[in-house]
């Protein structure tokens, strides 16, 4: 990490009706590091992430990306931004009509102008690059396996070469030794690619083995941002709750046992 922020959130205010979900919200994206954000239910994860990529304009605060308000630039300007940004959404959200071949290669077509040939020859790439076979490229989403499904979706938000990566809860559903193996593929492509990764979890094995922080979303705000040491010794009853329950203290204890983790 070069420790510089590549996202900025401040006095972020989200509200819907009577409810307000969030209440001078901050927090920063650093250059290069691996951001996991965890909290309870209802404590607007999604709405953060959301507010992030620009689908939806905060009651109030402000989102900067590469020192940037994305929502206040001008169409061109915000849409060139956006190209920086690659998502993988939580089921993977494929297009069930096309092939995984023809998914990733659909924004070299549409955002990047290549021809069919070209970007077909670039989705096998992005296909190796994320572990897959190539005669996965010609198999349909629902031909594939959940882990397979969710390799294809982050080849797809790799297909731009983004300098973010959005992840939204990428390993719910799998097993564990294929949400073992896929966060180890994430922090091989963070090292080799120099990506940003903005993490939305519960899974307490991705925060031990894959994040350099956690943020905790509690009260409305981030209640604490840092090392995950560091927020594991909060005092919060949630906090004390998730990461010092039995699923907590075996995450631990198999990252401890782990070669490499953060």
């Amino acid at each position: 990490m070069t420790g510089d922020a590549i996202i900025q959130v401040r006095g972020l205010r989200n509200q819907f009706g009577a409810q307000v979900v969030h209440q001078d919200l901050n927090l920063d994206l650093l250059r290069g590091e691996v951001l996991g954000v965890v909290g309870g239910s209802g404590t607007g994860k999604s709405v953060l992430l959301r507010c992030i990529l620009g689908l939806r304009r905060a009651n109030a605060g402000t989102v900067r990306v590469f020192g940037k308000e994305l929502l206040a630039l001008p169409a061109e300007r915000r849409w060139q931004l956006e190209r920086r940004f690659g998502v993988l959404y939580q089921r993977g959200a494929l297009f069930s009509s096309l092939t995984v071949s023809e998914n990733i290669a659909l924004p070299l077509i549409e955002h990047a102008g290549l021809d069919r040939s070209a970007a077909e020859a670039l989705a096998r790439v992005k296909l190796a690059l994320v572990g897959l076979p190539a005669n996965a490229g010609d198999k349909y989403p629902t031909e594939l396996s959940g882990g397979m499904v969710k390799r294809a979706a982050l080849g797809r938000a790799l297909a731009l070469d983004p300098d973010i990566l959005f992840l939204d809860e990428p390993t719910a559903g799998l097993d564990p030794i294929g949400a073992a193996a896929f966060d180890q593929l994430i922090r091989t492509l963070r090292d080799a690619l120099g990506l940003s990764v903005f993490l939305v979890t519960h899974d307490l094995d991705s925060l031990y083995s894959l994040c350099d922080r956690v943020a905790v979303l509690a009260q409305k705000h981030v209640l604490v941002a840092d090392r995950l040491e560091v927020v594991a010794a909060n005092e919060d009853p949630w906090v004390r709750e998730y990461f010092h329950g039995p699923r907590g203290r075996a995450a631990e204890q198999a990252a401890m046992r782990a070669p490499g983790s953060p």
